[in-house]
């Protein structure tokens, strides 16, 4: 096993990757930003290193800087968690010719799966279903126009590279794809250094379902089963769940089974996810491969017993898998909701700010894994995820109303948060009758949510109760008394 692994991370996934290294006997070290000099990614680690300012590319994106934080604390293995480096083919490449080991897919899965392009042809030569689409040499944008004609509108465009919905646009007719065009290929420059594009059939009102894959270097490969990720805004995931409740056991059995056969075509080693987009006639298409650990690894872990950190540092320590594909069961469901600083109201702008309190629901059947704590600053700098919510329950039923439950025990205070948004997902008809699919939010919450905060009754039991703890009434306490002196107030 190895002597020390290095977090190339920071926020929730380095503190959940500590931990279980913790579990494991293993040291680690952080790495941190100037931005994140107090923050508590540094403190849950055994050592930590300062890397740069807080501008993730002179920091967390640095890669010689990265390495020479390995390098002076004797590390001899790195893991990415997800986002910033974890998807880098030169990282991983880097990683191992600095005699580390990556704790993650090789550097040629990366590229390979890296590239929508290049992934969609591997995919359909392996009989896995893609979405019908064009993938071709010809870039022009007279090549494109002629496919999305032929494929029929609306179409959705997407840069070959990157992810997280940048450069992607719906396209619903000839006149709008020559700007669309141009705005996709602009936006993927600046993000990705790469403006090339995949052009698909948009599919109205899909789900979108995943399926969790873990291989070996001893040439094993098991699905850890699916997960839906429906509830999205600006095409990234808020809310997941496992099972999916749109499956039947044999579209489940066949869907897990184009995941396990697009690893295969993959060469895959370590975790990874492979995404699916799942129509309402119940055909599924192939949508990307994630070359990382996901976000919402935490429901699979949740119905599985696993730890999937754990078996990523064992995959990359040369381990084999300690089960074969028809050993793992999975008992019951569960539900994530990703809790942001953002403000729903404000096209889920981030909302930065001091973190001033910090409640976080317990009970059985309730995990929250977070990366703030009280008096943590949320910077513009990084994504702005405060901390995921999980519930587990023996169906989907008490896993919902444990999440409803959980929720409404949930306080942050200081900053913007989209609790509210979360609250009235799983609170929708609509959620709980598990009709989901990617236009979600659009459809059914489309107005702003009620803001979150107590009760005016509470407000005013509060109120009345500091006037008697003062001894209200008497003429000393009313000129000390700021609802007193200060005239009318109003919340808000």
């Amino acid at each position: 096993m190895f002597a020390k692994v290095l977090i190339a991370n920071r926020g929730e996934i380095a503190v959940r990757v500590a931990r279980t290294c913790r579990v494991m006997g293993i040291p680690t070290v952080a790495v941190y930003s100037e931005a994140d000099r107090g923050a508590l990614h540094p403190r849950e680690a055994d050592e930590a290193v300062l890397v740069g300012p807080a501008e993730a590319a002179r920091s967390y994106l640095d890669i010689d800087a990265v390495l020479a934080a390995a390098k002076r604390t004797g590390a001899d293995a790195v893991h990415p968690g997800y986002g910033f480096l974890s998807q880098n083919a030169d990282f991983a490449e880097a990683v191992l010719r600095a005699g580390l080991t990556f704790i993650g897919p090789p550097p040629d899965v990366h590229r390979a799966m890296g590239d929508k392009q290049a992934a969609r042809r591997r995919m359909a030569a392996s009989g896995v279903p893609v979405v019908p689409g064009y993938e071709g040499d010809d870039q022009s944008d007279g090549a494109l126009l002629a496919a999305a004609r032929e494929v029929g509108w609306p179409v959705i465009l997407k840069p070959s590279r990157g992810g997280g919905g940048k450069g992607m646009r719906v396209v619903r007719s000839a006149e709008d794809f020559p700007s669309a065009l141009a705005a996709s290929r602009r936006e993927a420059r600046g993000a990705f250094g790469d403006d090339r594009m995949v052009l698909e059939r948009y599919l109205e009102k899909p789900r979108h379902v995943e399926v969790q894959v873990l291989g070996d270097t001893h040439g094993h490969l098991v699905h850890l089963f699916e997960r839906e990720c429906s509830i999205q805004r600006r095409h990234q995931k808020i809310v997941e769940e496992t099972p999916s409740p749109a499956l039947t056991p044999e579209r489940r059995a066949a869907l897990c089974a184009a995941g396990l056969a697009a690893a295969r075509a993959a060469a895959y080693v370590n975790a990874g996810t492979v995404e699916f987009l799942l129509a309402p006639d119940g055909s599924f298409y192939f949508l990307e491969v994630n070359t990382r650990l996901q976000v919402e690894h935490a429901v699979t872990e949740a119905i599985t017993g696993l730890d999937l950190v754990r078996l990523q540092i064992e995959i990359a320590a040369g381990k084999a898998l300690p089960f074969g594909p028809d050993e793992v069961s999975a008992q019951g469901h569960a539900l994530e909701c990703r809790l942001y600083a953002e403000d729903p109201d404000h096209d889920d702008r981030p909302a930065p700010g001091r973190v001033l309190h910090y409640a976080a629901p317990e009970g059985p059947g309730i995990r929250f894994d977070s990366g703030v704590v009280a008096g943590s600053e949320v910077t513009v700098h990084y994504d702005p995820m405060l901390a995921k919510l999980v519930t587990w329950g023996r169906d989907r039923g008490e896993a919902v109303a444990r999440m409803r439950a959980a929720l409404r025990r949930t306080v942050v205070l200081g900053v913007t948060t989209n609790l509210a948004r979360l609250q009235a997902i799983v609170d929708h008809p609509a959620f709980r009758a598990g009709a989901l699919h990617t236009g979600f939010i659009e459809e059914h919450l489309a107005a702003p949510a009620p803001p979150v905060g107590p009760p005016p009754e509470a407000l005013a039991a509060a109120h009345a109760a500091l006037r008697l703890s003062r001894g209200a009434g008497s003429p000393e306490a009313a000129a000390s008394d700021p609802w007193e002196t200060l005239g009318p107030w109003r919340l808000a």
